[in-house]
């Protein structure tokens, strides 16, 4: 059984600006004009954002031997798919594949998540010793800490360092390996559908040989996520809205992992599946309702959104170390994450609306 990585969703693309309608079908020479967001898309991202509240409330509060993990292990695939999915159906519809500043644009990206992850771990092992919510570890990774980390992708723990944020190393990678794929891709429209062929052989070879590699099975997933962004958006609408075929899917793919767990054929069914039903139900639902509009919202910051979840839930967790509520505690903590969560992002959001700075600061850090 793989270990349960830290799940984390990415926000690929500047909020503004982005054009999800035209969709190339072969290399474009120039710019697309702009379109308007895809409504259904944030929901899906907000709705995954809430899911992964959940399964980081169950770590904290429940503890790592729950039985039912097999059942949310489609989350982080999900949002290194979705990563996938945008650099293709939007990065390529608002730049020309030949132009220069897309490749940039993605490595820059990249690079930047990367950053991100090696501060996020330096702060946790800051504020772990001032919450009391464990010891952190202060020695330096070792060599095979950094492989394990980098290269083979056993997110869990690296040596004795319990390490975080880890799925951003794998979203990195992603954009990084696309933006160097794309002089490739301009001159032959085929490329992301011939190196997800050659990754998926790579898999398929490592584990005749017993061995395999997490971070190589979820690259493949980004990349197959890219292959899947150049689909026309109503080609997609119309395949979520066979409800009654995606249910019976579901419930097979249900059936299936409580069977045999979820190897890497079952886990790329899930994440299909997975992000197609909450798609349908987005694309079912009104934009204006309250309800709906925070899940959007909450899609639209879904990276800071995880941050700002992992670090709700460190408080609340040495918040009610310290007082007693007995069972109350568990329906009470996990309202209180939820809510916080979408507050946070509410604030920011305002935040953003209201003051220039402020809003260039988020596009420095998050965009």
């Amino acid at each position: 059984m793989q270990p349960l990585p830290t799940m984390t969703p990415i926000e690929t693309v500047p909020q503004e600006n982005q054009n999800l309608a035209a969709k190339p079908k072969l290399p474009a020479t120039a710019s697309s004009p702009k379109a308007p967001r895809i409504h259904a898309l944030d929901f899906t991202k907000g709705a995954l954002v809430l899911i992964m509240v959940l399964y980081h409330w169950i770590n904290y509060f429940i503890g790592l031997e729950w039985p039912y993990y097999r059942y949310l292990r489609f989350l982080s695939s999900s949002f290194i798919f979705i990563t996938g999915f945008m650099i293709s159906h939007i990065y390529l519809s608002k730049y020309a594949a030949a132009d220069p500043r897309l490749w940039k644009r993605l490595v820059t990206r990249g690079v930047k998540l990367m950053a991100i992850f090696l501060a996020l771990n330096a702060a946790r092992d800051l504020a772990i010793p001032i919450l009391g919510t464990g010891t952190a570890e202060q020695s330096l990774p070792s060599l095979q800490d950094l492989f394990t980390i980098f290269v083979s992708g056993n997110f869990t723990v690296a040596g004795n360092k319990l390490v975080s944020f880890t799925i951003l190393i794998v979203i990195s990678y992603v954009l990084i390996f696309s933006g160097v794929l794309m002089p490739l891709f301009n001159r032959y429209k085929y490329t992301f559908h011939v190196v997800c062929l050659l990754l998926l052989l790579s898999i398929a070879m490592l584990k005749v040989f017993g061995a395999g590699s997490y971070n190589l099975e979820f690259i493949t997933i980004g990349m197959l996520g890219v292959v899947a962004g150049f689909m026309p958006i109503q080609r997609l609408n119309d395949i979520v809205r066979h409800r009654y075929a995606l249910f019976f899917a579901y419930l097979c793919y249900t059936i299936a992992i409580s069977i045999w767990n979820v190897p890497f054929p079952l886990l790329l069914v899930g994440v299909a599946l997975n992000l197609m039903a909450l798609y349908a139900v987005g694309i079912s639902r009104s934009e204006t309702g309250v309800a709906m509009s925070e899940v959007i919202l909450l899609g639209k910051y879904s990276l800071l959104g995880y941050i700002s979840q992992v670090a709700i839930l460190q408080i609340l967790s040495a918040v009610f170390h310290h007082i007693n509520l007995g069972l109350a505690a568990l329906p009470v903590s996990f309202v209180a994450a939820c809510v916080l969560t979408i507050a946070t992002i509410e604030v920011v959001n305002r935040a953003r609306a209201r003051s220039g700075s402020v809003d260039k600061l988020y596009k420095a850090v998050f965009a």
